[in-house]
């Protein structure tokens, strides 16, 4: 998991400014968890020996454990400079006991399990919410919805039987924050051509078709 969170949050630009928690109990407070005092004792040793052996060099920081388990936070500031947890792995012996979730081990007997929580994205909603700021809207082609977005010269091809000017169809794309704008015309057609502008760019490059569709395979 901490590959696929290292790999994601990196080609999101995040992963330079990161530092993970290792959440453990308030020793002062026993009351504000439930569970068994020795099953903490092994779940907090347990998640210590998962970031030593991933060489997370996480932070100790007690008191902000679950309700259930200790946990470790991946902590990252967003476009706006704040600080927030996003992806969390947590582990939790007492709620299985709680429900009497069980098992049966290789000699027959009955065992509770150990329930790992986990959320790469943390909740959707915030997650989007978060994408949005850090791109500031125009998002990168691997997470566009339209990632080309065509305008014909022509209103008579089938693709856009509108009669607004090309001009105005290339802002009106723009506007949408489509990362690139096709325009296709005579000469492209007759030259067997690809016509395009990158979001935000007055300039109109053209290419081959395999030239394009390499460009597109490197983004």
């Amino acid at each position: 998991m901490c590959n696929l969170i290292r790999d994601f949050y990196s080609r999101m630009g995040l992963w330079n400014d990161v530092w993970v928690s290792l959440s453990v109990r308030d020793y002062e407070h026993p009351e504000k968890y439930i569970g068994e005092q020795s099953d903490w004792d092994i779940c907090e040793q347990m998640v210590q020996e998962v970031s030593d052996e991933l060489h997370l060099d996480a932070k100790r920081c007690e008191g902000e454990a679950a309700l259930y388990g200790p946990k470790l936070d991946f902590m990252f500031k967003d476009a706006l400079g704040r600080e927030i947890q996003i992806p969390t792995v947590q582990l939790d012996f007492a709620m299985p006991k709680r429900f009497d979730l069980n098992y049966i081990d290789e000699n027959g007997e009955k065992q509770h399990p150990v329930m790992v929580h986990r959320a790469v994205l943390g909740s959707y909603e915030r997650f989007l919410v978060l994408l949005l700021e850090q791109f500031k809207g125009v998002l990168p082609i691997w997470l566009s919805p339209v990632q080309v977005n065509i305008v014909p010269v022509n209103v008579r091809v089938e693709y856009d039987n509108s009669k607004e000017s090309m001009g105005k169809k290339v802002r009106q794309s723009n506007v949408m924050k489509n990362p690139i704008t096709i325009i296709i015309g005579d000469n492209e057609r007759d030259n067997n051509l690809i016509s395009f502008r990158k979001y935000n760019s007055e300039e109109t490059i053209s290419m081959s078709n395999e030239e394009f569709i390499k460009l597109m395979e490197n983004l």
